[in-house]
């Protein structure tokens, strides 16, 4: 067997907003996919693989939910064949790994099953969330659903509130001078101890006041800058948002990369933001000039994602 491509997905704007109820808009990114293969000759990573799968299905067939069902039979069949998920969407970066692997699993072995094809309401779109929140609890501890969504339809979603979300148009790329780009900070992120760490802080007024406040006002502008193509805007509100960020989720960023953050605040090559929970992994930039912003973090690692 070999099932079809899932890509990795990016939340541009959103980052623990989205947990309590603010908004935010998540990309397909295409550079990084998987999908379902079969092997008869398992071997390292693809025996890693399938005995992961077999603990996945271990859980999906002791879920007692009435939103879902799957064909039980047919995967355990297709694991003991030698199926496992053969990916290029690194883990632990923010970018959507277990996102990917539960959607082709939900299109493989869901049964009445929501397709990209038919007229996607704002109910069923709810309605997947609920159920790639579900399965994808087995690799975060809490997930929102919102990876595996965006990977399975392989449309930007806007998040406008827990109960409101839409499939999204994006301005199309331009060859301009700015750019969105992911800074690799060589590091593995787990999500959840920093969703813990999130938690622990939502505790403490102070920062709650900060996220329902400047942290909500920033990011809504931002993702209304971005989906309306107002670059100039974009980028003064980016400001806002990275100092914020800076401020505000010292523990997601990790210490090598604060003096970088700084940097870019003072020169204004460019500004950062966590991408994913942080820890670790990719660290989002947003540049009004890419080739500034490549000579000012030469020492880095940085993928293209998107051109204003």
């Amino acid at each position: 067997m070999k099932g079809p491509l899932f890509y990795a997905k990016i939340l541009l704007f959103g980052e623990y907003g989205i947990i309590k109820d603010s908004k935010g808009l998540a990309i397909p990114f295409n550079a990084y996919r998987g999908a379902l293969k079969t092997s008869n000759n398992l071997e390292g990573k693809q025996k890693e693989s399938n005995e992961n799968l077999h603990k996945f299905y271990n859980y999906i067939s002791a879920l007692k939910s009435d939103l879902i069902s799957f064909d039980l039979a047919s995967f355990n069949s297709d694991l003991e064949k030698g199926m496992y998920f053969d990916s290029s969407i690194p883990q632990g970066y923010g970018v959507g790994s277990s996102g990917a692997l539960v959607a082709s699993i939900y299109d493989e072995y869901a049964n009445d099953k929501i397709t990209v094809l038919e007229n996607l309401t704002r109910d069923k779109l709810l309605k997947l969330k609920a159920i790639f929140s579900l399965m994808e609890s087995f690799f975060h501890g809490k997930s929102s659903g919102l990876d595996p969504l965006n990977s399975y339809l392989s449309l930007p979603i806007l998040i406008n509130s827990k109960e409101n979300i839409e499939a999204a148009g994006i301005p199309s790329q331009k060859e301009g001078k700015g750019a969105v780009f992911l800074l690799d900070s060589e590091q593995i992120g787990e999500t959840e101890p920093m969703v813990n760490i999130f938690m622990n802080k939502m505790k403490n007024e102070g920062f709650r006041n900060m996220l329902s406040g400047e942290f909500s006002k920033h990011t809504d502008a931002c993702i209304e800058n971005f989906l309306q193509g107002d670059a100039t805007s974009l980028f003064k509100n980016v400001k806002s948002l990275s100092k914020v960020v800076l401020k505000n989720f010292k523990p997601m960023i990790p210490d090598a990369f604060h003096k970088v953050w700084e940097k870019g605040l003072r020169t204004n090559d460019y500004y950062l933001k966590l991408c994913g929970s942080g820890g670790g992994g990719y660290i989002l930039g947003f540049t009004e000039d890419y080739e500034k912003a490549q000579k000012s973090l030469k020492d880095y690692k940085l993928e293209l994602v998107y051109r204003f």
